[in-house]
């Protein structure tokens, strides 16, 4: 038997350190060639790091949440030959994160004799209940988290089918229908005292994104201005394509709209399209509009990228932001993916709230946040009627944009949605 000792690989874009964020093994585990190991955090996004052979986990080469450099040793595997030392980088990652391959036992079985026989052995859960031990922290992001304990559901005896046996919202479902809840505790248990306390390490995206936050607060002179938007009118037309286009060419949302009145306010207001370079106090103004989106995902807020916006119909802007979004959220976005943007729109959708305060996202100089849509009394040409309304909630950095400026952009924006057709005259 010999030892294969992997190194953090070189990721590129000159990154010399990243985070150690996750471990999909433990020592002991036998593992596959191709199955992940470990997600490491760049700047920019999660990577998955796989095995570039079979064999047995004899040692971590460090913890979550510890930042290594490119070409320390990252874990080390006994392998089957010869007794020497060998090393090697961890394959280069692929550029979008794919989720974990369930390992390959039937070619393990031909390869590695020995490490096949183990896996065979290895126990298989096939029902929604999981034994583990009673100190073991199951995979589970924090609203699958809250569920469960609202549920009264133990997650250590939940199967966890996600990446790495995470436990995901429908393993609770399946968890609840076999019966194994222990959810029939007395109504008076609602009412009892708790003392429980739980520590959560701020590690990995979770990490990346409070560091940004604080990045963005201490550096950006922020501003906030509201404004109120009538949007009656855009959404009757967009029932109106829904219903004429929906089933060719998909359903469109509020958003396309948005970022096409981003695309068509930003040619009058150049200065909101830009990228502010504090170091070498430099403005850079771009033509090419790459809208961010902010996206929630399990692992936290991320931003995918639409490119060129201002080349794009309302479906073909509709069609990226939903591919776009369903990429972040199950953690597939690439890193190109994931960076570029010139500006940026937030939306909380049906929770978007009356009012919020978006913070930047450096080094753009304006976001743009969208609150949920209510219906209310507005007196029109004297009469009060019921119209849909919806607040425009945005930002901007005062160090290179006035506050005239910013109210003139939005009311731009609040033009062009109130009278949708001047979205489209050129």
């Amino acid at each position: 038997m010999g030892t294969h000792v992997i190194k953090m690989p070189d990721i590129g874009e000159g990154i010399a350190e990243v985070e150690l964020s996750q471990w999909h093994v433990k020592v002991g585990d036998l593992v596959v060639e191709d199955q992940v190991l470990a997600d490491v955090m760049t700047d920019k996004a999660m990577v998955d790091i796989p095995s570039p052979v079979h064999g047995k986990v004899i040692a971590l080469g460090g913890q979550p949440g510890e930042v290594m450099a490119v070409g320390s040793v990252l874990i080390s595997i006994e392998v089957e030959g010869a007794g020497n030392l060998k090393e090697s980088a961890a394959p280069a990652p692929a550029a979008t994160k794919e989720a974990p391959a369930a390992p390959k036992v039937e070619a393990a079985v031909e390869s590695k004799p020995a490490a096949a026989a183990a896996l065979r052995s290895a126990p298989v859960c096939q029902g929604p209940m999981v034994a583990r031990e009673a100190d073991e922290r199951p995979l589970a992001s924090p609203a699958v988290r809250k569920h469960a304990l609202d549920l009264g559901i133990q997650l250590r005896l939940v199967r966890g089918t996600g990446p790495a046996g995470r436990v995901l919202h429908e393993d609770l479902d399946a968890y609840l229908a076999q019966g194994q809840s222990n959810a029939s505790a007395p109504a008076t248990a609602a009412y009892a005292q708790r003392h429980d306390e739980e520590q959560i390490q701020v590690i990995g995206m979770r990490r990346k994104i409070a560091q940004r936050m604080q990045d963005a607060t201490q550096r950006a002179a922020h501003f906030s201005y509201v404004e109120e938007i009538d949007v009656t009118a855009i959404e009757e037309l967009r029932a109106h394509l829904n219903e004429k286009h929906g089933a060719s060419r998909g359903k469109l949302t509020l958003l396309p709209f948005l970022v096409r009145a981003l695309v068509v306010a930003l040619r009058d207001f150049p200065q909101m399209n830009a990228r502010y370079d504090d170091e070498a106090q430099v403005i850079t103004r771009l033509g090419a509009v790459h809208v961010g989106v902010a996206t929630q995902s399990d692992v936290g807020l991320m931003v995918p990228v639409v490119r060129h916006a201002e080349a794009r119909s309302l479906w073909d802007s509709a069609a990226e932001i939903s591919r776009l979004a369903n990429a972040a959220r199950n953690g597939k976005a690439s890193r190109d993916e994931l960076s570029g943007s010139t500006i940026t729109l937030s939306s909380l959708g049906a929770l978007g709230g009356i009012v919020s305060t978006p913070v930047l996202n450096l080094p753009e100089v304006a976001i743009v946040g969208v609150n949920k849509i209510v219906e209310r009394p507005m007196v029109v040409k004297g009469q009060v009627v019921i119209r849909k309304m919806m607040n425009l909630s945005s930002s901007f950095d005062h160090r290179v944009v006035d506050g005239m400026d910013a109210a003139l952009f939005i009311q731009a924006i609040r033009g062009l949605i109130e009278q949708p057709a001047t979205l489209f005259v050129e």
